[in-house]
């Protein structure tokens, strides 16, 4: 029997108080509590769905490479005129030549976006609206017509690849089947029939030998599961939630299915992993779809990128969409927030950067606050202030080295073009910027000498000036008006996300390449002035804020260039704190509850739990 000394090559140790700093894994006795403890790193307990770049065409009833990585896939048909072609590298999708023949409902088998086939289907005019047994082949750049199925068919399974795929079931012009068919990348051979025959199914898997069919056109039929050895189908666990027009991926052994439509042709959200014997209902998808194409090669539990894919599909009003959702399966590493010192003056509304979650500097508030101080990352100290006592100013730096720019200044009702420069002792106004504003976007991982600042208020403006250690510079406009936005990033590489624009609310991403700004992928929640950090435009996070009229929000997401995903709460609900650091070491701190508030949180990942064991 292993031993912990055989195990981690020490003994136990006594200590009076717990260690400072206990290695994940460990396990220590404390001689005054008379406890037994331990420290564990957090994993996410289930998977997620996050938002990836949308689809250049909004569709549904798609073929898709089932057997492909999510940074390597391929859709092509559905919609209308149904030939269209898109790839996706793990970011965003790039339009490619279209299919040969146009249809939709028809299935798709493949493991990257060089290297697919595409089947069955109803044609599109000019073949008119009846199904077809057309097989195509993809080799990175064209559609070639290759052997067809012996059965033409619409709605059927998938699985594997282009050299070994396979389909089973679906519905003719005149019949519904559950004939299967193999692909060996030549041509196809019918083999064993499922045992239920349907249509509308999902199914995945990396290889003809072995496979999943799942689901059913007819609700009641729905939850069947079917599994595919090379040779026979064999009826196993059904899925909880009986549903039609669901998406799958994964392997024989660990896979999800996503999604469907339930009786009044309601799109649903579920989402069920299995782990080769049985379903878990699990978190469902951000937007419930039915109809969608998908990839992935695993649940992915353990592995912190995304695994799955959802493509497009139609919502609850049916109405075909560009969203790609992806999926992340649980037992990842995961942040937390915890508590720190709080500062020596509430206040929001107010100015802050930092390096990381030890070393921060807090200025400004609401209303017209001068004061400043600088965190340690123990303690908060008082220093010399502000000159211009403001609020809802632009910010960038460090501790040590820091700018505060534009804002609003409550003594005079009016936003205010200044800018000071902080070198560690003092604080020194310099050369002010072109447009008078506050609630503005900034570079916040910019320097004193380099920084951006972008919309804000008032009035609402897409305005963008760039900061060269002398000068304000009048640069490429945000694509949409807006103001109280999160940011992260540097000036060649920035990100504002949320806010709010004449029209309300809004959860928009803006992400900024040095020259222009480009919209991507949405906030999960909807919201305005949160707290925002980061080092570019493919790492930041953003936490608290207004959604709604209701009160503040603690909810938390990360973005890591492509899409935000939910991560763990902070402790306090929060609206307009400061921020500093970055996706790994953060802190936030300030902003109001209401009231105005001097906490202070600190964002770490991975983060750790210790574990007591009393020996009474």
């Amino acid at each position: 029997m292993a031993t912990y000394l055989g195990t981690h090559g020490s003994r136990i140790q006594n200590y009076t108080t717990d260690p400072d700093n206990p290695n994940t894994g460990e396990v220590w006795y404390n001689d005054t509590a008379n406890t037994l403890k331990f420290q564990y790193e957090n994993v996410s307990t289930a998977g997620s769905w996050s938002t990836g770049g949308n689809l250049n065409s909004a569709r549904s009833d798609l073929a898709s490479t089932i057997a492909a990585s999510p940074t390597s896939s391929l859709i092509a048909g559905g919609g209308s005129p149904g030939r269209e072609t898109e790839k996706y590298n793990g970011t965003s999708w790039t339009e490619v030549n279209d299919l040969n023949t146009g249809r939709f409902s028809l299935r798709g088998a493949g493991d990257s976006n060089t290297a697919a086939i595409a089947f069955g289907g109803y044609g599109l005019p000019p073949t008119g609206n009846v199904v077809t047994n057309a097989t195509e082949l993809w080799n990175g750049s064209n559609w070639t017509e290759v052997n067809n199925l012996n059965t033409g068919r619409q709605a059927s399974s998938q699985a594997g690849t282009s050299t070994s795929g396979l389909t089973s079931g679906g519905s003719t012009d005149t019949a519904t089947v559950g004939n299967t068919e193999s692909w060996n990348g030549t041509n196809w051979t019918e083999v064993n029939d499922l045992n239920t025959a349907r249509s509308g199914l999902t199914g995945f898997g990396l290889v003809n030998t072995a496979a999943i069919a799942q689901g059913s056109n007819a609700i009641p039929t729905g939850s069947l599961t079917e599994l595919w050895n090379g040779t026979n189908w064999t009826e196993t666990t059904d899925i909880n939630t009986p549903r039609r027009t669901q998406s799958g991926a994964g392997v024989y052994t660990s896979g999800l299915v996503f999604g469907g439509e339930t009786p009044g042709a309601a799109s649903v959200g579920n989402t069920e992993t299995w782990n080769g014997s049985a379903w878990t209902e699990t978190t469902d998808l951000n937007t419930a779809v039915r109809s969608a194409g998908s990839s992935g090669t695993s649940s992915g539990t353990g592995t912190a990128s995304p695994s799955a894919l959802c493509i497009g599909g139609l919502d609850s009003p049916g109405s075909n969409v560009t969203t790609t959702q992806e999926w992340t399966g649980p037992g990842v590493p995961v942040g937390a927030w915890s508590t720190e010192t709080s500062m020596n003056t509430a206040r929001k509304s107010l100015g802050g950067t930092g390096a990381n979650n030890t070393a921060a500097i807090a200025y400004g508030g609401n209303p017209s606050v001068v004061a400043t101080e600088v965190y340690n990352g123990t303690n908060w100290t008082e220093v010399n202030n502000l000159n211009s006592g403001r609020s809802s100013m632009g910010c960038a730096g460090t501790s040590t080295a820091a700018i505060a720019f534009g804002g609003y200044d409550a003594a005079s009702d009016n936003d205010v073009t200044l800018t000071e420069t902080w070198n560690g002792t003092n604080w020194t106004e310099t050369t002010d910027m072109n447009t008078a504003r506050g609630s503005l976007g900034f570079a916040i991982a910019g320097t004193s000498s380099s920084t951006l600042g972008a919309g804000g208020a008032s009035p609402v403006t897409a305005a963008t000036e760039l900061w060269n250690g002398s000068n304000w510079t009048e640069v490429n406009d945000l694509n949409a008006v807006k103001y109280s936005m999160g940011s992260a990033g540097v000036v060649t590489s920035a990100l504002v996300f949320g806010g709010y624009t004449p029209g309300g609310q809004t959860g928009q991403t803006e992400s900024y390449n040095g020259t222009n700004w480009t919209e991507v992928s949405d906030l999960t929640q909807v919201r305005y002035n949160m707290g925002g950090t980061g080092v570019s435009n493919t790492s930041a996070l953003a936490f608290g804020g207004q959604p709604g009229t209701g009160p503040g929000t603690a909810k938390t997401e990360l973005w890591t260039g492509s899409s935000w995903s939910e991560q763990n709460d902070r402790n306090t609900a929060v609206v307009g704190p400061a921020s500093a650091g970055t996706i790994t070491s953060a802190l936030g701190f300030g902003g109001e509850g209401p009231p105005a508030l001097a906490v202070t949180e600190s964002w770490s990942v991975p983060s750790t739990t210790v574990k007591t064991i009393s020996t009474d």
